[in-house]
């Protein structure tokens, strides 16, 4: 994984800034408090949004702007990255008012969504991505200078062992969880015993026998008592009937005469009905001899010779028939006439369509020969770009014609002229040292001469052999200073031919450039032509396929003419079938009539029998009507002879004594049956708790059954919390033995020279170094430089491990070190651009560094240049290919 762009507006102190970053080692060099680390941060804030963040989104805006926008643009595992977020400060607080990430597969919008996906991509979140690959300013000793327990949580969360903790721990909480159930169910079971042994103390069985034994002498008695009752109710019963009987027949006698006034009232309603009817048959007799008439004047009309039912119904069934074949022919030759209209619409539709699409294919053919036309053209702009880029490259080659090496060997040349602008540089420090010291030896002697003394030996000047080198020192510092000289414009010369070199390797730069630009181009040339070509096909096509559609338009307007000359036939047929269906219909309409005014006569005639029928009728009720007055009329003769007043008195007493013992029999019966249902009661209590007892036993059973399984599922929480704890101690130690290992192979690329010899590291992450001599050393005794380089190690080592996995390799994001100089001097500055190296040939893809150590900057491959204004307070990013440029 790696950044690719990064580009801001009103971000901290960047009001615009659009920075892009390559493979290898980019440091963002500039002075401090020039915005450097705001760059790394705005790369980190675009991934994790406010978790990012030591502070609150306000801090992110520039202050006097309401809206800030970030985006980075990123590859990982192959695919293209492209995450935007825009912060608006408009409101009592900044909020995220955009926040989308797009990925080759879709597009992820929401704050919390993105920073999901983003975790899930690294496989770390925000913590863990500072922890490994983002060592932030400040923070160089973050791992060294944690509790042991701060630096495991650090570390195993990063290699993943932190969800086998988490496991372990759910596991231990279900265990827990578990056996709070199981003593809840112990004590439930107890509980249960406990009220079992009660019931059973009760003798359940024992008692209801009693209270059954006790309901059947109580039961008993209630029949006995109601035997009597019922004695008694008979006789009350058969004294009312008495009572009643003599109280009905002197009702009777009453009704009797009320009856005998009614039906002599009855009879001579009956005579006058009776001569209505009379008079109704006359009527009907005229109405049957109207109808005879009527149905001869329509016979007449008709090819029957008789009105007979049969021979009208056989008619109608013929007419019915010739009817339907009408009808049937009719039908069809509608259907006809509709499908051949219908055809012939649907034909001149279907043309005008054809005719239409054929049109749109001579636009859209004219379409693809503009677009050829086009294409063309782009074509020949092609052609003379690929040659522009062979007279280009031609170009860059011919410096190479006076050059003093070969095309493709200008990096090893360029590298030879700076290594001896260097030695040249020595000499001229070793040169300047020389001629100060011979000054230095020239003003000395020249100082002692004057005061008469030997320059050598301090001895008086007469006699002394020595006084004449003092001519030779003077010598010696023309020479030095001659030669200082000539090194000086040597070295004019030398970096001369350095920029000549540097001049060749980009002209080598540009030629490999250009040539895959050529190729892109040569390439898009080859697909233009290609375009062009599929284009005038597609345009002969599309007009072929017109000329074939304007002729099948013909052909469909030609029949649908047809069709319409076919459908103008069957509607003159059409109307010729429904004149004929018309007559057809007169005729039955007749027979009908025929038959509605035959069954008027049959009914007129079954009227005349009804009205005879029921003035026979009558007839009959009148002389029962008599017979029955003359009954009523000799019942009230005998009623009226019957009636006995002492049977009436006797009753009454009968009835008032059966009254008086049936109120007594009741209040024993109530006593007696409170008694049976109190049995009845206290038996089905005892029933209730028997049952209760057996659910209680059935609940015991139950419950031994889930105290059982609890307790097997107790120990198998148990068995897997342990499993959890065992393979997070195994994946820890494999982890550590390889991060050891890993660790000391960069420890050993730092300290090849030093007096360290190896680190060791246990399985709790307890960190020891080791002298040459064996004596160990806690890193806390290291130097604050060394201390700071050690932590840097670790980290490094903990990032190879992420990024080689344990079974297999792993997508990593850039290694990147913010400030990483801050507690080191120059020669472990040395050694931490050597780790830089180290991490670079292990394979890292990206490393990004922020620092203003001119030494990193020498080392890099890139270098972004930062600068604030004095006066705008806003910071500035220029992207510098040249070394020696930054470094300046």
């Amino acid at each position: 994984m790696k950044f690719d762009r990064v580009r801001l507006r009103n971000f901290k102190c960047y009001a615009d800034a659009d920075l892009r970053l390559d493979r290898g080692v980019t440091v963002i060099h500039g002075l401090n408090g020039s915005g450097k680390s705001s760059l790394l941060e705005a790369c980190f804030f675009a991934l994790y949004g406010a978790k990012a963040l030591d502070r609150t989104l306000e801090d992110v805006v520039t202050i006097g702007e309401e809206e800030a926008i970030i985006e980075l643009w990123f590859t990982h595992e192959g695919g293209d990255y492209h995450v935007r977020r825009r912060i608006r400060a408009t409101g009592e607080r900044a909020t995220t008012a955009e926040c989308v990430l797009e990925t080759p597969e879709d597009t992820v919008e929401g704050a919390r969504d993105v920073r999901a996906e983003v975790t899930k991509l690294f496989r770390m979140d925000s913590e863990a991505f500072v922890n490994c690959a983002y060592v932030r300013q400040g923070e160089v000793n973050k791992l060294i200078n944690a509790s042991p327990t701060q630096r495991q949580d650090m570390i195993d969360d990063l290699l993943q062992l932190g969800k086998l903790e988490e496991y372990r721990e759910r596991a231990s909480d279900a265990r827990l969880g578990v056996k709070s159930v199981l003593d809840d169910k112990r004590g439930s079971l107890s509980e249960l015993d406990a009220q079992i042994e009660q019931k059973e103390e009760k003798n359940l069985h024992e008692r209801l026998n009693n209270l059954k034994s006790k309901l059947k002498e109580t039961e008993g008695e209630i029949e006995r008592f109601e035997e009597n009752q019922e004695t008694a109710r008979q006789t009350r019963e058969q004294a009312v009937e008495v009572l009643e009987t003599y109280e009905e027949k002197r009702e009777e006698l009453e009704t009797l005469s009320d009856d005998i006034e009614e039906l002599e009232s009855e009879i001579s309603q009956t005579e006058q009905q009776r001569s209505e009817h009379g008079e109704r048959v006359r009527e009907l007799r005229e109405r049957v001899e109207e109808l005879d008439d009527e149905i001869s004047d329509l016979l007449a009309e008709t090819e029957l010779d008789s009105a007979d039912e049969d021979a009208i119904e056989e008619r109608l069934d013929e007419l019915d028939a010739e009817d339907e074949a009408v009808a049937d022919e009719l039908n069809d030759a509608k259907t006809q006439a509709q499908m051949f209209g219908n055809q012939a619409d649907n034909l001149a539709q279907k043309a005008d369509e054809t005719e239409q699409r054929a049109a749109n294919k001579r636009a859209e053919a004219d379409e693809r020969e503009a677009e050829a036309d086009e294409a063309e053209a782009d074509l020949e702009a092609r052609r003379e770009r690929v040659a522009e880029l062979d007279d280009q490259i031609e170009a860059e080659r011919a410096k190479f014609e006076d050059a003093p090496v070969e095309f493709g060997e200008a990096e090893s040349h360029l590298g030879d002229r700076r290594e001896a602008k260097s030695d040249i540089q020595s000499r001229i420090e070793d040169a300047k040292a020389d001629l100060q010291s011979a000054r230095d030896s020239v003003a000395e002697a020249e100082e002692l001469l004057a005061e008469g003394k030997c320059p050598e030996c301090g001895q008086p000047v007469e006699d002394s052999p020595h006084v004449d080198t003092i001519e030779e020192d003077r010598e010696r510092v023309a020479e030095l200073e001659t030669e200082l000289s000539d090194l000086r414009d040597r070295r004019e010369e030398v970096g001369e031919e350095v920029e000549r070199a540097q001049a060749l390797v980009e002209a080598e730069r540009e030629v490999q450039s250009l040539r895959e630009n050529r190729k892109l181009a040569k390439e898009s040339v080859a697909d233009r032509e290609e375009t062009v070509e599929a284009k005038r096909e597609e345009a002969r096509d599309l007009r072929e396929e017109a000329d074939e559609l304007e002729s099948q338009a013909e052909e469909r307007r030609e029949d649908a003419q047809n069709l319409r000359e076919k459908a103008d036939d069957r509607r003159e047929t059409v109307e010729e079938l429904e004149a004929e269906r018309e007559a057809i219909a007169a005729k039955q309409d007749r027979l009908d009539r025929i038959r509605s005014l035959r069954s008027d006569r049959s009914d007129a005639e079954a009227d005349i029998e009804r009205h005879r029928e029921k003035r026979a009728s009558l007839d009959d009720q009148n002389d029962l009507r008599r017979d029955r007055l003359e009954d009523k009329r000799e019942r009230r003769r005998d009623l009226r002879e019957s009636y006995d007043e002492q049977k009436v008195q006797s009753a009454r007493e009968d009835r008032k004594e059966a009254e008086e013992y049936l109120k007594d029999v009741e209040v024993k019966l109530d006593e007696l049956r409170e008694r049976r249902d109190n049995l009845q009661s206290a038996i089905g209590g005892v029933e209730n708790e028997i049952e209760e007892l057996e659910n209680l036993r059935s609940r015991r059973e139950d419950l031994l059954e889930r105290v059982e399984s609890l307790e097997s599922l107790r120990d198998e929480a148990a068995e897997l919390q342990e499993m959890y704890g065992n393979l997070r101690a195994e994946l820890r130690q494999r982890n550590v033995e390889q991060l050891e290992q890993m660790l000391n192979e960069v420890f050993e690329l730092v300290y090849q020279n030093d007096s360290y010899a190896r680190i060791e590291l246990d399985g709790e992450y307890e960190l020891t170094v080791y002298q040459k001599d064996g004596e160990p050393l806690d890193p806390e005794q290291l130097s604050g430089g060394e201390r700071a380089l050690f932590n840097l190690s670790l980290r490094c080592a903990i990032y190879r491990l992420l990024s080689e996995g344990i079974e297999g390799t792993a997508p990593m994001p850039p290694l990147i070190l913010d400030e990483p100089t801050v507690f080191l001097d120059s020669g472990h500055v040395s050694q931490l651009a050597e780790l830089i190296e180290s991490m670079r040939e292990l394979g890292v893809e990206q490393i990004v560094v922020v620092s203003h150590d001119d030494e990193l900057v020498a080392a890099a491959d890139d270098v972004v240049y930062v600068e604030k204004d004095s006066v705008s307070n806003r910071s500035t990013v220029e992207r510098r290919e040249s070394l020696l440029e930054a470094a300046d």
